[in-house]
C-alpha cells in the first residue's frame, strides 16, 4: 500500500502525535459552540498557530456528526504546481502523526473519468493545502476515508460538476481549504475578507474576487452547487494572522464558514430571540421619535451578521398588520431584520402607521429566507404542479409586476391553484391571467414570531 507522508509536519503542525492531539484539541475547545449542521464547509490552512483556532470552529461543529460523516472530500489550491484542472495523487492513504487516513478510490472512480482530472503526484509535493486538515477530522470523526483533490486553474462549472459528482448523502462531508486575502495590513485584510465571506453568504461567486481567497476556485464552484441545491452558508469565525500569532503589517486571513441546506437550517432559540427584539427596539425607537435606530455590529454575534434576506410581518389580533422584507441578502442579517421590521410598521402601503397602542398587542414574526430558485414550467398547470404546500415560498413575476407568498401563507391558501391565484391578483394580475411571460422562483424560510418565543422575559434587550 502506497502512503503518503507529512510534508509540513514539525512545521505547519506538532510532528509528535501528543503534541499535534493537544493542540487540535485545543483549537476546537476553544472554539464558540454553534448549532449547525454541515454538508460543506470552507475552513483555512495555515500553521495552526495561526489558524487553528478558525479552522477549529468549523471542526467542532461536526462532533454530533461523528459516526454520521464516513467520507470526506477535500478540494484545495494548488500552491506549488501550476495546474489546470484537478490533481489527485496515487497514494492508498495519507498519513499525519495520529496516524493513516485511506483514500476513497471507490469514490474517485466516476471523478478520473473526466478530462479535467488526472493523477499528479507532483502537484503534492510539498503542498499543505490538503495536509493540514486531516487532523482536525481525525480527532473529530469516528471512521472516515478520504477524497483529496488539488485544484488548479478551473472553472466554477467544472469545479461544481465534479462536486456535484461526490456530493452523496449525509455520510459525505465536502470540505474546501482555503485562506483569504494576503499580505495586506490589518484595516485593508479586513475589508477584502469581511467582501469574501458575504459573497460566500450570498452564494454569489461572481462576487468573490481572485484577490480575496486562494481557494477562490473549489469555493466558486462549491457556491454553485450550494445555489443549485438550497444550502445557506453561515461564517462562524473571521479573523486573520493579526488577532492569533502575528504583526498587524502584513497579515493572512482566515475564515470557517459552513453550508446547511437551506430548508433544515436552524438558528438556536436564543439567537432567534435577540433578533425579534432587534426588531421590537427598531419599531420602538421609531414611535419613540429617536430618528434612525442603529445598531452596533461589533457587538453582535457572528451567526448574527451573516448576509441573508428577511421579512418582517406584524399581525394585530391574528390578523395582518404589516409584512416587509427583501427577496436577496444586502445586508447583515440584524440589520436588515431592524429595517424591515421599520418598514413594516410604518411604511407598508397597505396599512397606516403602527401605533403605540397597536404595537403593544402586535405580534412580530420573522422569516429568513433561502436563495430563490427558478422554476422550470410552460402552461399554468406545470406550475401549479411543482407547488409545495406548506413548504414553498413563492415569487411571481411577469414584467415590472411581482409577488411574493412566504410558506406561512399556505395557512389560510391550502390549495395550489388557489394560492397561485391569490398570488397573482397580489402582483396585480387578474386571478386567471396566463402569459408565457411569467416567471416564477420557490424559496424556503426559517420563521418564527414573539408570539412563542417569551423574548423580553429571557433575554435582554441588544
Amino acid at each position: 500500500m502506497s502512503v503518503r507522508e507529512p510534508a509540513v509536519a514539525g512545521q505547519f503542525y506538532p510532528r509528535d502525535a501528543e503534541a499535534l492531539g493537544a493542540t487540535v484539541t485545543a483549537c476546537m475547545t476553544d472554539a464558540p459552540k454553534f448549532a449547525v449542521t454541515p454538508k460543506a464547509m470552507v475552513a483555512p490552512h495555515a500553521g495552526y498557530v495561526y489558524s487553528g483556532p478558525v479552522a477549529g470552529t468549523a471542526y467542532a461543529t461536526l462532533k454530533p456528526l461523528a459516526k454520521r460523516i464516513r467520507r470526506v472530500v477535500l478540494l484545495g489550491p494548488a500552491h506549488r504546481v501550476a495546474l489546470r484542472g484537478f490533481a489527485v495523487a496515487s497514494d492508498d492513504a495519507f498519513a499525519t502523526p495520529l496516524g493513516d487516513v485511506p483514500v476513497d478510490w471507490p469514490a474517485l472512480a466516476p471523478v478520473l473519468r473526466m478530462d479535467e482530472v488526472r493523477v499528479a503526484d507532483e502537484a503534492f509535493a510539498g503542498e499543505h493545502s490538503l495536509e493540514v486538515h486531516p487532523p482536525f477530522l481525525q480527532m473529530v470523526l469516528e471512521d472516515f476515508s478520504l477524497v483529496p483533490i488539488l485544484v488548479g486553474e478551473a472553472s466554477p462549472e467544472q469545479v461544481e460538476r465534479l462536486v456535484a459528482a461526490l456530493w452523496g448523502g449525509p455520510e459525505t462531508l465536502i470540505v474546501v481549504s482555503s485562506d483569504l486575502s494576503h499580505c495586506h495590513d490589518y484595516d485593508t485584510a479586513r475589508k477584502f475578507d469581511s467582501a469574501a465571506c458575504g459573497a460566500v453568504e450570498k452564494l454569489r461567486p461572481d462576487l468573490l474576487k481572485d484577490h480575496q481567497a486562494c481557494g477562490r476556485w473549489p469555493i466558486k464552484g462549491l457556491l454553485r452547487r450550494a445555489r443549485a441545491l438550497d444550502l445557506r452558508a453561515t461564517t462562524l469565525d473571521l479573523r486573520n494572522s493579526g488577532d492569533t500569532a502575528g504583526p498587524r503589517d502584513r497579515v493572512v486571513g482566515y475564515a470557517s464558514c459552513v453550508f446547511e441546506y437551506g430548508g433544515l437550517a436552524r438558528l438556536t432559540d436564543e439567537h432567534r430571540g435577540r433578533l425579534l427584539n432587534v426588531a421590537m427596539e427598531a419599531i420602538a425607537h421609531e414611535l419613540e421619535g429617536k430618528g434612525p435606530y442603529r445598531i452596533d455590529l461589533a457587538e453582535i454575534e457572528r451567526p448574527l451578521l451573516a448576509m441573508r434576506a428577511t421579512f418582517v410581518t406584524l399581525k394585530l389580533d391574528g390578523k395582518l398588520r404589516g409584512c416587509v422584507g427583501s427577496l436577496v441578502p444586502n445586508a447583515p442579517l440584524t440589520a436588515d431584520v431592524a429595517q424591515n421590521a421599520c418598514k413594516s410598521a410604518f411604511a407598508d402601503r397597505r396599512f397606516s402607521r403602527l401605533t403605540q397602542d397597536e404595537f403593544k398587542r402586535a405580534q412580530i414574526g420573522i422569516s429568513i429566507l433561502s436563495t430563490p430558485r427558478a422554476l422550470g414550467f410552460t402552461t399554468e398547470a406545470e406550475l401549479v404542479a411543482q407547488l409545495r404546500p406548506d413548504r414553498d415560498g413563492v415569487i411571481l413575476e411577469e414584467g415590472d409586476r411581482r409577488g411574493t407568498f412566504l410558506p406561512q401563507v399556505w395557512e389560510t391558501i391550502p390549495k395550489s391553484p388557489d394560492f397561485l391565484a391569490r398570488l397573482k391578483t397580489k402582483a396585480g394580475l387578474d386571478a386567471n391571467h396566463w402569459s408565457d411571460k411569467i416567471r416564477a422562483w420557490r424559496f424556503a424560510s426559517e420563521s418564527f414570531s414573539n408570539g412563542w418565543v417569551m423574548v423580553t422575559a429571557l433575554l435582554p434587550l441588544l
